[in-house]
């Protein structure tokens, strides 16, 4: 079993690193379907295996041609860790006013489905949409305390709107979305756990999961940022849609469980 923690932080973050959602969004609903933990034990798992990810991704893209707009995602990143803090605080306040991991699942299942239909509606049709050129501090602030906020709302330690909104409001394509959206999330991970850490808030948890999640999250961001050197915007794309479709049906499939 132990093992297969292992591979479910490697391949995400395979997956996470090349299309820059982090890897958190297919840790979250697979850890539902196979795990019986509580829900803050799964996002804080999902949450330190992206950080571990985004940390290596980051380092082996150091040489890359794809470059990192730092004055525009730093900004989104400080808003995200902000974001972050106000979805851990919100995250809190339902679970202790429910009492109930299925009300949580449930929520948290819906909006992700929600989500995710709209960036593949947004991605297919992407070519006919004329992106925006913002580049004002407010704005780019803005945009990141909603990304952090939502991201850390559904323990996913990334988010599946990023490279959309990337796309949408700052012009970036598809290889330049991922790689800046992975430096964003970055930042929001390690604020998240250094928040947590100075609240108290670490969950009970076996460490040796843990452990192994993140020495694949390492190995998966390295080998993503490999693979990715040699893909196409359009094969990001594809390969975009196609984890998002996976997500829906498996995000359905944990909605079903709970549901009865």
């Amino acid at each position: 079993m132990f093992v297969l923690y292992t591979l479910i932080g490697f391949f995400s973050s395979i997956v996470g690193a090349i299309s820059g959602i982090g890897g958190g969004v297919i840790i979250k609903p697979v850890l539902d379907g196979i795990s019986s933990f509580d829900v803050s034990v799964i996002s804080f798992l999902s949450g330190n295996t992206v950080l571990a990810m985004t940390t290596s991704t980051l380092i082996r893209s150091r040489k890359s041609e794809i470059t990192i707009n730092k004055r525009t995602s730093s900004l989104m990143a400080s808003g995200g860790i902000l974001g972050g803090i106000g979805g851990k605080y919100l995250f809190d306040i339902i679970r202790k006013g429910f009492d109930s991991q299925a009300v949580i699942g449930v929520t948290q299942s819906s909006i992700l489905i929600i989500l995710c239909i709209g960036v593949i509606v947004f991605t297919l049709y992407k070519q006919k949409i004329v992106p925006m050129h913002r580049d004002d501090s407010v704005f780019s602030i803005f945009i990141g305390v909603l990304l952090g906020g939502i991201a850390s709302f559904l323990g996913i330690g990334g988010g599946p709107i990023n490279l959309a909104v990337l796309y949408f409001f700052f012009s970036m394509d598809s290889k330049t979305a991922a790689l800046n959206s992975i430096y964003i999330i970055f930042f929001s991970q390690a604020a998240n756990l250094i928040f947590s850490l100075f609240t108290g808030r670490i969950p009970d948890f076996n460490i040796t999961i843990l452990a192994l999640m993140i020495g694949g999250g390492i190995l998966g961001g390295i080998t993503g940022a490999h693979l990715s050197h040699h893909m196409t915007h359009r094969q990001v794309d594809k390969l975009f849609i196609g984890v998002l479709s996976g997500i829906i049906i498996l995000c359905m499939y944990n909605l079903s469980s709970w549901i009865i």
